[in-house]
């Protein structure tokens, strides 16, 4: 027991005096490496470098684009399409809406070039194309506007006189008009076509007679051949035997 009283002693006194006396390890303290500071080259940037990463590379985070009233008028009617033909997802409906709108924007161009077509080549329109050596546009609203107020006899003696015979041939029609209409075979207007007038005729005297005279004048005005005097003669005695059977029918 008392050996063991002592070796504890032993112990302890050896713990105090390591405590007492604590070691100090001192840090080596290393050499601070020289710089050449004439060396040391400065590196500048222009004051505009970054505009050379704004394009589409250098965007790392990317908002989706807001929607405008466009984007939502298509999605209203994808909704409508998926709700009406049974679409198993968003984008078959879309796919679908993309097909009308594009299928009605190409009806839209065709009609409207149509009702071109037809101002061009079926209608009369506001100016009349007379070929003179330095091929002059002759405009004839007022003429063509007001047919019921023109003395045609006046005009057409006039044509002659500067021979231009298209213009006498024109004259012509317009003056079978207005007497047409005096008669109330037709109902004047300047966006009727012949087709127009022929329907309206009750006679099928006069008939036969219109279509005759409207094809000769098509020929002569929106042909824009040069008459010889056989078919100029030709014209216009069919116009003025028109223009007087109108009083008889």
């Amino acid at each position: 027991m008392i050996k063991w009283l002592f070796l504890l002693a032993c112990l302890w006194s050896l713990n105090a005096s390591a405590q007492d006396n604590p070691t100090t390890v001192e840090a080596e303290v290393l050499p601070v490496p020289a710089v050449d500071s004439s060396r040391i080259i400065l590196n500048t940037f222009p004051k505009d470098f970054k505009q050379k990463y704004r394009d589409a590379e250098f965007i790392y985070e990317f908002k989706a684009p807001e929607k405008n009233a466009w984007d939502r008028f298509k999605e209203w009617l994808a909704d409508i399409f998926r709700n009406f033909f049974n679409f198993t997802n968003d984008a078959d409906s879309m796919h679908a809406v993309e097909i009308v709108l594009k299928s009605i924007a190409v009806l839209i161009v065709v009609f409207v070039i149509y009702l071109i077509a037809k101002a061009l080549l079926n209608k009369e329109g506001r100016w009349i194309f007379g070929r003179s050596s330095d091929t002059k546009i002759i405009r004839y609203d007022d003429i063509a506007n007001n047919i019921h107020l023109q003395d045609f006899k006046k005009l057409i003696a006039t044509a002659q006189q500067s021979g231009d015979k298209r213009l006498e041939i024109r004259y012509y029609y317009l003056w079978l008009l207005q007497k047409m209409t005096d008669r109330q075979m037709i109902e004047w207007d300047i966006e009727k076509t012949n087709s127009d007038y022929y329907r309206e005729i009750k006679s099928a005297a006069a008939k036969d007679r219109f279509a005759y005279v409207s094809y000769l004048y098509d020929y002569v005005w929106y042909g824009e051949f040069e008459l010889d005097d056989a078919t100029y003669k030709k014209t216009r005695t069919a116009f003025e035997t028109a223009i007087q059977s109108v009083g008889h029918e």
